[in-house]
Formats: C-alpha cells, sequence, structure tokens
C-alpha cells in the first residue's frame, strides 16, 4: 500500500508532502490543474520519465528534483528485498528518485531506504507496488505476451505449478537440441568433405602422433646428442681430476683415501676421531659412485650421426604438421581421435542417431508440459470470459461480447500458447482483436473490468487510474464507481476523475488545484476532509456552484454514506 508521497521541484510543485490510506481515493480538480501530475511522478518513481521526460518533468528553474515515496511491505515485496539481499530493518519500503541539473546535464538516481539501487532493480520492483492505468492503453495491450501474463495473472496458485515444469523442460530440450542441430551441422560438412577428411585422417595417422608433449622431449634429445663431442670432452676432464690427478698432484680420490687414512691413525689415539673418520669414509664411496656413474654417462655419449639426422628429421616432420594445420600436437591427436570415430563405419551416425532420440525424448516432454498447461490456461480463458463480461454489461455495454483465444506458438519458457482477447460491442458485429477494436472509452472501461478480476490474484499492488471514465456517460459513470469501490475492498485503488459519480463513491478525496503567486504558478492539493469541502468539489464537477449542483452533490454524498 502507498502510504505516503514527498515531492520537491516537480512539475508546478514547489514543495508537497501527502499520506494516503487503504481504501478508493479520488483526485480532482479543474483542467490544467495537475492531477495527473501525482501519477506521473509515481510512474517516474518506478523507472519511467528518462531523458528529456525527466527534464519536463524537473520544475522550471530549479537545479534539483526529487520524489519520495513509502510503502506498506507485502510479503511478495520481502521475498524480492530478500532475493535483492537488501534487508531492510523498517516496518516499510521508502523509495526515492533524485534529479540534479548540472552545466545542462540532468542526472537522476533512485535509492530504496537510503541504499543506491539500479534501475533495472526498480523496472523489476514496480509491478510489486503499482498497477497504473490510462485512457486509451493500447501499447499495454500490444506487448508481445501482455495478454497471456493477464491470462495468467488471472489463473493464479492454479497454474503457478505448471509454469516452473514447462520452463524446465523447455530448457532441457533446447540444449539436446542445440547439440543436435551442431552435430548435423558437423555430419553434413564431413560428408562434403569426406575425401579431404580422409586424407587428412591418413596422414595423422602416418605421423603416430601418440604424445603431445613429443616435441619437448625430442628437442632435449636433439640437444645431447648434438652437443656429444663437448659433453665427453667435459666426462674426461671430471674424471682425470677425479680419479687420475691433473698438473703431476694426486686425484681427488687420492686426497680423500690420504685423508681416510690418516684419521685412522688419529682414531686409534683418540675414540672422539671416530665421526669424522665415518664422514669421510662415506665421503669417499660417494665420490666412487660418482666416478662410475660419470664412466657411464660418458660411454652413453658416443657419437650417433644416424639417430641424431632421424631425431631431426622427425622433429622437422611434427613442425611441418603443426604449422600446415595450425593447431599444436595435442590438438592434432584429437583431431585424429575425432575423425577415427566420425569416419568408422558407423561411429558418426550411431552418434547422431543417440541425439536425435534424446531430443524426441526432450520433445515429448516438453510437449506434455506445454499440453498441461495449456489446458490449465483454457480453463482459465473461460473463467475469465464469464467474470469480464459480467463486468463490463453494467457498464453501457449490454451487447458485449469478449472471448479469449488460445492458439498455437512457438514453444518457450512460458509454454507454446499464443493469447488473444476478441471483443464485439454491438449486435451482429464479429470479434475482432481487442486492440483493434475497442473505441478509448471502451478500453478504458475493459481495462478497469480487468483489474477487477485481477484483484484477487494480485491484491498486494496499488492501483492506479488516470481519467478511464473520461466520455462516457452518467449511468456507465455510476457502474464504474461501483466497480471501483468493489476493488478497493481487496486492494488501494486511486482515480483521477471529473465524474462527480465516481468522486462521491471514494473513501478518500484530494482536490488538485492551480495558484498563481508573484507570476509563477504553482500546484495546491488539499485533502477533503469534511462533507462540506466535498460537496462544493462534486459540485464544481456536476457544472458549478448552483443550487441544483449543490443539491445533486449532497445527494451523492447521502448514498455512499459521506
Amino acid at each position: 500500500m502507498l502510504t505516503g508521497l514527498r515531492l520537491s521541484n516537480i512539475a508546478l510543485i514547489e514543495r508537497l508532502e501527502l499520506s494516503f490510506r487503504e481504501g478508493f481515493t479520488v483526485l480532482t480538480g479543474e483542467t490544467g490543474a495537475g492531477k495527473s501530475i501525482l501519477l506521473d511522478a509515481l510512474d517516474a518513481l518506478l523507472g519511467g520519465a528518462q531523458g528529456s521526460a525527466g527534464a519536463r518533468l524537473l520544475r522550471r528553474g530549479a537545479e534539483r528534483g526529487a520524489i519520495e515515496a513509502s510503502f506498506s511491505l507485502s510479503p511478495p515485496l520481502q521475498a524480492w528485498l530478500q532475493q535483492q539481499d537488501l534487508d531492510l530493518d523498517e516496518e516499510e519500503l521508502l523509495l526515492s528518485r533524485e534529479w540534479r541539473l548540472s552545466e545542462e546535464r540532468l542526472t537522476s538516481r533512485n535509492r530504496l531506504n537510503g541504499v543506491v539501487v539500479s534501475r533495472a532493480q526498480i523496472q523489476e520492483l514496480r509491478p510489486l507496488l503499482l498497477d497504473l492505468t490510462v485512457q486509451g492503453q493500447t501499447q499495454q495491450l500490444a506487448r508481445p505476451g501482455q495478454q497471456r501474463r493477464w491470462l495468467d495473472r488471472f489463473a493464479g496458485e492454479t497454474l503457478q505449478p505448471l509454469l516452473e515444469p514447462v520452463a524446465a523442460a523447455w530448457r532441457d530440450w533446447k540444449q539436446v537440441a542445440a547439440s543436435l542441430e551442431q552435430a548435423r551441422a558437423d555430419w553434413d560438412q564431413l560428408q562434403q568433405r569426406r575425401a579431404e577428411q580422409e586424407r587428412l585422417l591418413m596422414e595423422l595417422e602416418a605421423a603416430q602422433l601418440e604424445d603431445p608433449l613429443e616435441r619437448q622431449r625430442l628437442q632435449a634429445e636433439e640437444n645431447r646428442l648434438a652437443h656429444g663431442v663437448r659433453l665427453q670432452e667435459g666426462v674426461m676432464v671430471l674424471l682425470g681430476r677425479l680419479v687420475e690427478g691433473a698438473e703431476q698432484a694426486p686425484s681427488v680420490l687420492d686426497h680423500l683415501a690420504a685423508c681416510e687414512q690418516e684419521l685412522v691413525q688419529m682414531e686409534a689415539l683418540d675414540g672422539g676421531v671416530a665421526a669424522l673418520r665415518s664422514g669421510c669414509t662415506d665421503g669417499l664411496a660417494a665420490l666412487q659412485d660418482l666416478v662410475r656413474d660419470l664412466e657411464r654417462y660418458g660411454a652413453a655419449l658416443e657419437s650417433d650421426p644416424e639417430s641424431l639426422d632421424a631425431l631431426q628429421e622427425r622433429m622437422a616432420q611434427l613442425r611441418a604438421l603443426e604449422r600446415r594445420h595450425g593447431q599444436d600436437l595435442a590438438a592434432l591427436i584429437a583431431l585424429r581421435d575425432r575423425l577415427q570415430e566420425q569416419l568408422a563405419p558407423g561411429g558418426g551416425e550411431a552418434s547422431l542417431e543417440a541425439l536425435e532420440r534424446a531430443e524426441q525424448v526432450g520433445r515429448q516432454v516438453r510437449d506434455q508440459a506445454n499440453g498441461r498447461l495449456t489446458a490449465a490456461r483454457e480453463v482459465a480463458a473461460r473463467q475469465l470470459e464469464q467474470q469480464l463480461m459480467a463486468a463490463l454489461r453494467p457498464m453501457g455495454l449490454a451487447n458485449v461480447r469478449f472471448a479469449v483465444a488460445i492458439t498455437p506458438a512457438p514453444p518457450g519458457e512460458e509454454g507454446a500458447d499464443a493469447v488473444q482477447f476478441q471483443f464485439s460491442a454491438n449486435p451482429g458485429v464479429p470479434l475482432a482483436p481487442l486492440a483493434e477494436v475497442a473505441s478509448g472509452g471502451e478500453m478504458s472501461r475493459f481495462l478497469l473490468a480487468l483489474k477487477t478480476c485481477l484483484a484477487a490474484a494480485d491484491s498486494h499492488v496499488t492501483l492506479l487510474f488516470d481519467e478511464i471514465d473520461t466520455g462516457v456517460s452518467g449511468r456507465v459513470s455510476g457502474a464504474m464507481a461501483e466497480l471501483l469501490q468493489r476493488l478497493a475492498q481487496q486492494r488501494q485503488v486511486f482515480c483521477v476523475t471529473h465524474q462527480p459519480l465516481v468522486a462521491a463513491a471514494a473513501d478518500h478525496h484530494f482536490r488538485v488545484s492551480k495558484q498563481v503567486v508573484e507570476g509563477t504558478t504553482h500546484t495546491r492539493v488539499s485533502h477533503l476532509r469534511d462533507t462540506q469541502a466535498r460537496q462544493a468539489e462534486l459540485a464544481e464537477l456536476a457544472g458549478g456552484d448552483s443550487g441544483e449542483a449543490r443539491s445533486y452533490a449532497a445527494s451523492l454524498l447521502d448514498q455512499h454514506g459521506r
């Protein structure tokens, strides 16, 4: 429920603060006074008035403007806040939008209880708070899927358990269908290039590719073979110093053996030298192991020009394959394996057939889920037809006919139904799409009747009607007033109206007027709290401050116990 509204420098309003209650609220006033500005402000607060429209909303001469509204919390609203990780300690939601004009550039920012939120979040929040209806709102009917969404809202909880299985089945089928489409494309391409692919497979098989790191391994082996002479020289130098000695000096092994002998003699004199002698003995053994390893390494370094040539030839072959196909060895091995599977007798066909079976199963599950949803929508459509015609007939549409046409549509996450509202207001005139044949007045009455039918499904949303009773007769406006009254028993309703019959039925009445102060026009909003003030305003709506108009206004208020 909308509980409060505050405007600062918006249109003709310098500053305004209003509070609202549940029930039926009307706004009246002379043409051009700015009655619709309050609804325009709420529309702007919830994502409207972008770009130049926002600039027009800002009061002339002002550099800053703001709209702030407070709402009581409903269960759907609390669920949305939790989903957005917006935990609020307050008992109400405070939504604001601020505009700032700087160097001819207008910017705006939305806040929710002081936290900055994006326009996308505001657009998600809007249907949980307000539902705005204006006269001739045919563009709303023309939105893709809008009439289907209205039917689903009307069906309410009976339809909700069917929607998620439909969406899940469609997503599963879509995934398999995409895989099948790709597999078929690959198969077609393979058939067109089969000879080329077979030659490619023969080339890759002949290359005997097994190890993705073969090139790195061969490079290391090439380095060893190519530098065999230098490595052998190094082995000889090391062995010479370790075993034979250099420059007539004893070798390292000789020195270490002499050290060990000296430590043996010292140990005989002092047992504490035993650890040192043991360390020297271990060092001598380790050095002897090193000598044996060097001798084996040197023996393996014998020059092998033929092995080097074969290795370099293999490396050239691998480099040529990688350059020709623009892929490394790992990718070429994977390509070979894939081609072997595809070109094997029955290999590609088996994979394709498996995907086709999976797609058929997914399609069947999808169609069964869609069928259940369509059946439920058909039931809801008949109920909506009956309720809408019952609501429309008292509003000057005694001969109205209305039908909800459900026809097959391409499957999607919302099912496989196209929903179209069909309408005829006159006898002998065939049903036709509502958006094409309904007049402005008929459309207004239809939207009012529709919102009445939807009231039970989304009673948490505040309804706003902007002059939807314009151009209708007194009898029809009386019927619309009764409908608005009934609607307000389930939800909060606002209506901008020129009709005294509608205004008299309201629980709360606000009058919008203009004042000129020092050459500047201001809009003023007054809450008409007593019967006398309401009677005077109704008399103005009825034709002026005459005795007949006052008597008529008093009788209207008496009818509603005001």
